[in-house]
C-alpha cells in the first residue's frame, strides 16, 4: 500500500517549528490544540517514527523529527509553487503579526472578530518578536501586527499599555553583589529599559542568560538564572512570580501596525479589536485617543 502524506499535517509541523510550540501553533493554524495534536499523531502513524519528545514541561523535536521538518517544508515549498504556476487561485487571507508577550490572550479575540467581520476571508497568524514584526509589516509579507514598544515612540496606533513587572523563580532572598538579569538577545527595548533601571538604582548587573524567545526567558528565569523584567497581561507566568523590592518599571505601549495599502476597514476592524481585548482585561491601561 502505497504511503501519502497530508499537506495540512506537514504545515501543522512547521507551524510547531516556526511559533515554538503546540500552543501556539494551534493559535496560528487557527485549530484546536486537540485537533493539532491528532495532526501530529497521524503523521507519526504515517511515517512509524517519533517526531516529538519531552524536554522538562515542553515538546522538542526528536532527531527523526528534525529530518521530517526539512522535508516538510521542501514538500510546501513545491506544492505552493505548482499551485501558483497553475493559477489556482488561494483564498485572500488577513496575515496577523503578534509579539509573543500578548499572543495566547489576544489571538483568540482577534480571530473571533475578523472571521465575523470578514467571513469569506481567511486569518494566519505569526508570532515573533517587535522588531521581526516591524520588518515583516515593512516588506509587505504581514497585513497588521501588535508589537511591543518600550520606549513609546516608535510608529503605528497606540492601543494600550502594558505594566511591566519584574519576575523571578520562587526561592528564599539572598544576598547578591551582581544582579542576575535574564533578557531577550538584542536589540531588544524590554533589555535596554532594564539595564537603565537597575542601573539607576546601584546594582552592578550581569545578564546571565538570552534568547530569542519568550519561551526561552521564561525557562531561565523558571531554572533560577535571573530576574527579567516582562510585561504583565493575564497574570503572572506559570512557575515564576513577582519580584518585590526593584525599581518601578513602569509600562510599555502596545501598538499596532499596519502595511501600506491594507484595506482601512481590516485595519479599524483590527485595531478596535485590540483595543476592547485590553478594556476587559483587568489591570491593563486603554489608550482611548490614540
Amino acid at each position: 500500500m502505497s504511503i501519502s502524506l497530508d499537506i495540512e499535517h506537514l504545515r501543522t509541523l512547521v507551524a510547531i517549528a516556526e511559533s515554538g510550540g503546540f500552543t501556539k501553533a494551534a493559535a496560528v493554524r487557527h485549530i484546536s490544540q486537540p485537533a493539532l495534536s491528532q495532526h501530529v499523531r497521524l503523521l507519526e502513524r504515517t511515517l512509524k517514527r517519533r517526531l516529538f519528545e519531552k524536554d522538562g514541561r515542553t515538546m522538542r523535536f526528536t532527531p527523526d523529527g528534525e529530518r521530517v521538518l526539512v522535508e516538510a517544508r521542501k514538500i510546501l515549498a513545491t506544492h505552493d509553487a505548482s499551485l501558483a504556476l497553475l493559477e489556482v487561485a488561494n483564498p485572500t487571507t488577513i496575515t496577523v503579526g503578534c509579539v509573543e508577550h500578548a499572543v495566547e490572550q489576544m489571538l483568540p479575540e482577534l480571530l473571533r472578530t475578523l472571521t465575523q467581520a470578514f467571513p469569506e476571508t481567511g486569518t494566519r497568524f505569526e508570532i515573533g518578536r517587535s522588531t521581526q514584526l516591524y520588518d515583516s509589516v515593512a516588506k509587505g509579507s504581514v497585513d497588521l501586527a501588535f508589537v511591543l514598544d518600550p520606549s513609546g515612540q516608535a510608529a503605528g496606533h497606540e492601543v494600550g499599555l502594558l505594566p511591566l513587572h519584574w519576575y523571578a523563580a520562587p526561592r528564599e532572598p539572598v544576598a547578591e553583589e551582581t544582579f542576575s538579569l535574564v533578557a531577550f538577545e538584542e536589540p531588544c527595548g524590554l533589555r535596554e529599559r532594564a539595564l537603565a533601571l537597575l542601573a539607576e538604582a546601584g546594582h552592578q548587573v550581569e545578564v546571565t542568560a538570552t534568547s530569542t524567545t519568550l519561551e526561552g526567558v521564561l525557562a531561565g528565569v523558571r531554572a533560577g538564572l535571573g530576574t527579567a523584567l516582562l510585561p504583565g497581561i493575564g497574570g503572572s507566568p506559570h512557575g515564576i512570580q513577582e519580584r518585590p523590592g526593584l525599581p518601578a518599571a513602569g509600562t510599555a505601549h502596545l501598538r499596532m501596525i499596519a502595511r501600506r495599502g491594507l484595506d482601512p476597514e481590516i485595519e479599524e476592524t483590527a485595531l478596535l479589536a485590540g483595543r476592547d481585548f485590553l478594556a476587559g482585561t483587568p489591570n491593563l491601561r486603554l489608550i482611548s485617543n490614540a
